[in-house]
């Protein structure tokens, strides 16, 4: 069956656009200069009115949304954008309706063969009455050189406006300006009219006074004088209840509101029981503290004063570091969201939507990665196939893969899952499958059978279960398939170039012909992006710009599916819908700074505002999936809850995958993630952590929160005033109306005036007011001030066309950030190397509140190093970053009045903490001296020193029990965490002290490397690279510690025994203080035994000359007392 061609009316709406452009063939040559034409939707007048949209779009409009889905486009720098149509993007076979390389029917052409194009329903597009057949190179052809006559029929075709879409292909699109043309004058729109003026018109009816004044609820439930008594949303249980008292046959109305009205989240205290003793401890701890060092500053060691003050002064910065720690746990909270209020809210029919389509905001999902070597493609493939599966509204979700690499290797491995979606995400659909994850899924080793009610269940996992095994073979096949098709076309370009020489007889040497090892598509083409074997324009720092849009956008009606013959599973009940997926790779050139991760998250921003433009955005690491397919909602449900519209981002916690079951490096940081994030909750929220983060596109904008808080109290809680913020109440706005923009003086900038802080996109600067609006909670309640309507949200999205995918070729090209804001003041903030923790802070710093959403299923899963090498040099970043934090004009001291006071404490230990590892490595020490010179930190272990050591560890004891009960955790993760901060503290973070010195003082910059992600060569051993140990200088310091402690003991003991002065107490005093040292660094003397002596000489060879050294000096320095023989009296025979 076939879809028809036919002309709507509508077709007068429709302008054509000329902009004159340079024409390159494809050796990059100018030969011509031609028109591109492009279609602009005019907003509907009085007088011109639209037709209804129905499922069957104008042939026109379709086939320009198949053609700008199927096209890469390419461009940046002095360069023209183009878009080259893609025959085939996956070796593959592919026939879900929305794939970019879906084709329908063969060309009844003699002698052509190709394929034609399908619609939204898998539908051939036809381009005549006569229903014949003809492909899109066949039509193109025809209206270039037979008038426009049909080869079937032999009529005219009727729809001219077919000529746009098939004369656009390989057309060149205009050239960005250089810097010589004034920054104002450089536009980059190609259409006038971008999403928020189209949508302007539509949005007419949502005026001022019902976004702002208007009570909908009034209007919605008091119906006694619009449709008489009794209503279809009559609660049944108040249907004729007299004893209601009321003259309503149904009850009271606004009972009936009360009733309706109900939260989208709770907040959900922790008991007085536990935090009450809780906060009592810290105090009785933070008395015996100040006690305890006015004690010792008071009674200091005459005999070993600098031993004395060694101790003295890293035990005050030690009681320093601890109440940084722990005044910002004094508020924990737990969170609770209802999903069924948020179904009730938004996805029910009612009076503005009784259809009940989704009237959720739309959301941009962004996947980073950045080496396929490093992050292989299959761990990608699963996480891109885990959001396609995702519990949200298909029509209002958009996922982007950034590949920063421009490998083709990750571009065909997304092609591959995209393919591979059309089965596996109905699948998921059809029987509720958690996690969505295909490969975590099938490596369940719980019964895959268990609560699975359908009779097919079990014929359709199997089938499934085949497929994706045949996809992991098709990814991992990809490095050699890419390499084999390169060399094969490379040879047959040599060949050609050889020909050539032969046949212009020339007496050139053959040496001098330079080919290229140019890397090839699968249609034969040259990747645009970075080759295997670097070339100029080619490399990994140098190649253009990439836009594929790989799945298209989707119809806002659900698809069902058929009874499939090549799988045989039947989804004649399951909408088979596939969310947009847009493969993003940003221009990168010599001499311009790329920033990193920050700068490729802010070309997604921009990309996405142009092309989807979702109020909220899902931040993913590569490696981190969608475990709760729920998650979303969840987040959502913060977001839009009375109050939301002041939450910048919701942040999840981090849950790992393939972790040893002891932890021995801490890696889950549940300590972090279970009582700190907690903590922060109470306050103004917890500290963006780089993924699994749900942000509000708006405050990645650099704009304050409508209500801005100042904090005039000492723990922020009291003592707030508001100031409000100009806000639009609907689509269509007038200039007087403003954002206000992030800035100390509360300035107000118009919205007409932040091209100069966002650039001059004018789609990119239209879309900002409309992801505003569009984020809104509800106006449902009195109290939401700063609301939207209900159903505002149901209409369809509009089509993607060339000229917007065009402009987001021009959006992240690497000079679109010169002379703005981007990354100062406006998106991912640059200038450390986390990024994350220093974007999070900016928000805080402007009044926005964040939320830790804990779901009852973790939301999102992810990999971490378990081997000690790159575990150390995972923290060696964090910390890194810390300092340059310290160092940076965002340092907490610095912050805004809008910060409350203990967020500004916990962002001011984050910038700290790394120079707590020069005291540690300092304290760690003090016992092996002490044993070594046979002095203490104390003259005599008096009563009042014990009394004090007694009570700081009961403290410290019952703070770790309480801290346990309220947050969750295990006490042996407690004890891990403990262990690796004195690992980190000895080794990594002294490095990221000086790292972060030198960068400060010298201007040295730091490079850090990725974390591989791929599995140790042990390939029956779940964990195998925890045993993978290399060599890293950041070994030697808790080494050398380790060593010497243990030669100290022997050292003393053996003193003690042999010496005519027996120091029994002092030497209790060391031994035990060195056992305390030595338990701390037992995971790491783990790990550097390694399973099979893998551990590199030179590590124990210079561990033990420093610490042989060291010994034997202290004992030669300082002998027992009375006998200057090390051995005392015992000498050998």
């Amino acid at each position: 069956m076939s879809s028809k061609l036919t002309k709507h009316g509508s077709s007068s709406m429709v302008r054509k656009i000329t902009q004159l452009s340079s024409d390159l063939d494809q050796e990059g040559e100018n030969v011509s200069v031609g028109l591109a034409t492009y279609t602009v939707h005019i907003p509907p007048t009085p007088d011109n009115q639209p037709m209804e949209i129905s499922l069957e779009r104008s042939t026109s409009r379709r086939v320009v949304d198949q053609y700008a889905s199927g096209s890469i486009f390419t461009g940046g720098f002095n360069q023209v954008t183009r878009a080259h149509f893609m025959e085939t993007v996956a070796e593959s076979d592919s026939s879900h309706p929305k794939m970019t390389d879906t084709k329908g029917s063969s060309c009844a052409v003699p002698g052509c063969g190709g394929k034609l194009l399908t619609d939204e329903r898998g539908l051939n597009i036809l381009y005549c009455d006569c229903d014949y057949k003809i492909c899109m190179d066949c039509h193109r052809d025809a209206l270039r050189t037979d008038g426009g006559i049909c080869p079937g029929c032999k009529e005219p075709f009727k729809d001219l406006n077919m000529q746009d879409a098939s004369m656009v292909n390989h057309q060149a699109l205009p050239l960005p300006h250089g810097d010589d043309v004034p920054r104002m004058e450089r536009r980059l729109s190609l259409m006038k009219s971008g999403p928020l003026a189209r949508s302007q018109t539509n949005d007419q009816t949502l005026s001022r006074s019902q976004i702002n004044e208007f009570d909908h609820t009034q209007w919605l439930f008091e119906t006694k004088g619009s449709y008489g008594y009794g209503n279809a949303m009559w609660p049944k249980d108040s249907e004729n209840d007299a004893s209601s008292g009321s003259e309503w046959m149904g009850g009271d109305p606004n009972a009936f509101q009360e009733k309706q009205w109900k939260p989208l989240t709770r907040k959900l205290s922790i008991s007085a029981a536990i935090l009450s003793p809780y906060r009592l401890i810290i105090f009785i701890r933070l008395v015996v503290l100040g006690f305890f060092l006015t004690w010792r500053v008071q009674h200091p060691n005459e005999e070993a004063v600098w031993l004395w003050g060694m101790s003295v002064v890293c035990e005050i910065w030690f009681a320093f570091s601890w109440l940084l720690d722990q005044l910002p746990k004094l508020y924990p909270i737990n969170r609770i969201a209802d999903l069924d209020v948020l179904k009730e809210k938004f996805e029910t029919p009612s009076p503005l939507n009784p259809a009940g389509k989704s009237d959720l905001p739309g959301m941009d999902i962004f996947v980073s990665t950045a080496d396929p070597e490093k992050e292989p493609p299959l761990v990608t493939a699963n996480t891109i196939l885990s959001i396609l599966a995702v519990d949200y509204p298909v029509e209002k979700l958009s996922c982007y893969v950034s590949d920063d690499g421009g490998a083709l290797l990750t571009f065909e491995a997304m092609a591959e899952a995209a393919s591979f979606a059309n089965l596996w995400v109905p699948f998921c659909r059809k029987h509720d499958i958690e996690p969505r994850n295909p490969e975590s899924y099938f490596s369940l080793k719980r019964d895959p059978y268990k609560n699975k009610v359908r009779s097919d269940f079990v014929r359709d996992r199997r089938l499934v279960k085949r497929e994706y095994d045949e996809f992991k073979v098709r990814v991992n096949a990809l490095p050699d398939s890419i390499r084999r098709r390169s060399d094969a076309y490379n040879a047959r370009e040599e060949i050609k170039a050889m020909k050539l020489w032969r046949e212009k007889g020339t007496d050139e040497p053959r040496e001098s012909m330079k080919i290229s090892k140019a890397t090839w598509m699968n249609d034969g083409t040259h990747w645009p992006g970075t080759w295997t074997t670097s070339a100029p324009e080619h490399s990994r720092g140098d190649h253009a710009s990439i836009v594929q849009v790989m799945i298209k956008p989707p119809n806002d009606e659900p698809l069902a599916g058929t009874t499939s013959e090549s799988t045989n599973i039947d989804l004649t009940e399951v909408d088979i819908r596939l969310p947009m997926l847009v493969y993003v790779s940003r221009e990168k050139r010599p001499g311009y700074d790329h920033n990193k991760k920050a700068g490729a998250m802010n070309a997604l921003v921009r990309a996405s505002a142009i092309m989807s433009n979702g109020p909220f955005i899902l931040n993913l690491d590569c490696d981190h999936y969608i475990y709760n397919s729920e998650a979303l909602r969840e987040g959502m449900c913060y977001m839009l809850d009375r109050g939301g519209e002041s939450i910048c981002y919701v942040q999840f916690p981090q849950r790992f995958e393939g972790i040893d079951p002891s932890d021995r490096y801490a890696n889950h940081n549940t300590v972090f993630f279970d009582v700190n994030m907690r903590a922060l909750d109470g306050l103004q929220g917890p500290v963006y952590v780089g993924t699994g983060c749900l942000f509000r596109r708006i405050a990645l904008y650099g704009f304050d929160p409508p209500t801005v808080k100042e904090e005039t109290g000492w723990f922020g809680r009291k003592n707030k005033k508001s100031s409000s913020v100009a806000s639009v109440p609907e689509v269509g706005y007038s200039e007087d109306q403003s954002l206000r923009n992030g800035s100390t003086d509360d300035e107000e900038m118009s919205i007409f005036l932040i091209p100069k802080g966002f650039g001059n996109s004018s789609l990119l600067v239209d879309s900002i007011r409309l992801a505003e609006f569009q984020g809104r909670p509800l106006a449902d309640h009195q109290s939401i001030k700063n609301g939207r309507p209900p159903g505002a949200l149901v209409r369809p999205r509009e089509p993607l066309d060339a000229a917007t995918v065009s402009e987001a070729i021009s959006v992240i090209s690497c000079w679109y950030e010169d002379k703005t804001e981007w990354g100062d003041r406006v998106g991912w903030i640059y200038g450390s190397v986390t990024e994350d923790v220093v974007t999070g802070y900016r928000m805080h710093n402007r009044g926005w509140r964040s939320i830790y959403c804990v779901t009852k299923r973790d939301a999102f899963h992810g990999s971490a190093p378990i081997n000690l090498t790159d575990r150390l040099h995972q923290v060696l970043r964090w910390a890194t970053g810390s300092v340059e934090i310290f160092f940076s004009r965002n340092n907490a001291l610095l912050a805004s009045s809008r910060m409350m006071f203990l967020q500004r404490i916990a962002y001011l230990n984050v910038g700290i903490y790394p120079f707590t590892s020069i005291f540690l490595i300092v304290y760690c020490f003090v016992p092996a001296l002490s044993l070594f010179t046979g002095k203490f930190i104390v003259q005599t272990l008096q009563i009042t020193f014990l009394v004090y050591l007694l009570g700081i560890t009961i403290t410290l004891v019952l703070l770790a029990v309480l801290e346990v009960k309220w947050s969750g955790i295990d006490l042996e993760e407690w004890w891990r965490n403990e262990q690796f901060w004195l690992i980190g503290g000895t080794s990594a973070h002294l490095a990221a002290v000086l790292q972060g010195l030198l960068k400060v003082i010298a201007g040295i910059e730091i490079s850090f490397t990725l974390t591989s992600k791929s599995g140790g060569d042990d390939e029956n051993d779940e964990f195998a690279d925890l045993y993978i140990l290399k060599w890293t200088s950041l070994m030697i310091p808790p080494l050398t510690i380790m060593m010497m402690n243990v030669i100290a003991i022997a050292v003393a003991v053996s003193r003690t025994i042999y010496s005519n002065d027996n120091k029994w107490s002092s030497l209790l005093g060391g031994v035990f203080f060195s056992f305390w040292v030595l338990a701390h660094l037992y995971p790491f003397a783990k790990g550097l035994m390694g399973r099979r002596g893998r551990t590199p000489t030179i590590v124990y060879v210079w561990a033990g000359l420093i610490s042989i050294t060291i010994s034997l000096l202290w004992v030669a320095i300082s002998p027992p007392s009375g006998n200057s023989q090390i051995g005392g009296s015992f000498q050998f025979p």
